[in-house]
């Protein structure tokens, strides 16, 4: 009975570290060296519903995440949706 019980457990601590490694925060600040920008996640995620917008390779981190790519893709999708921030102190507050 306690090898059962100390399986139980051992899955349970598993599972919840695993939803926590996976869990992404509702705004995530971009590096110093991007101008400190904070990108709110959650209110993307709500809104376009498409991850591969962003994550060309399905969810997870950004492989390429540096200025290029981000004015490309963020004020790119800002430009063609016509909503959303596009000007440089709207992202780059000091």
């Amino acid at each position: 009975m306690k090898k059962i019980s100390a399986v139980v457990v051992a899955m349970f601590a598993v599972t919840a570290f695993a939803g926590a490694a996976f869990a992404v925060s509702d705004v995530i600040e971009l590096p110093a060296s991007m101008g400190k920008v904070s990108f709110p996640h959650k209110k993307h995620q709500e809104l376009l519903k498409d991850c591969k917008k962003c994550h060309e390779k399905g969810p997870g981190k950004i492989a390429e995440k540096n200025k290029d790519w981000a004015h490309k893709t963020c004020k790119g999708c800002h430009t063609d949706m016509k909503k959303g921030p596009v000007g440089c102190k709207d992202c780059h507050k000091k």
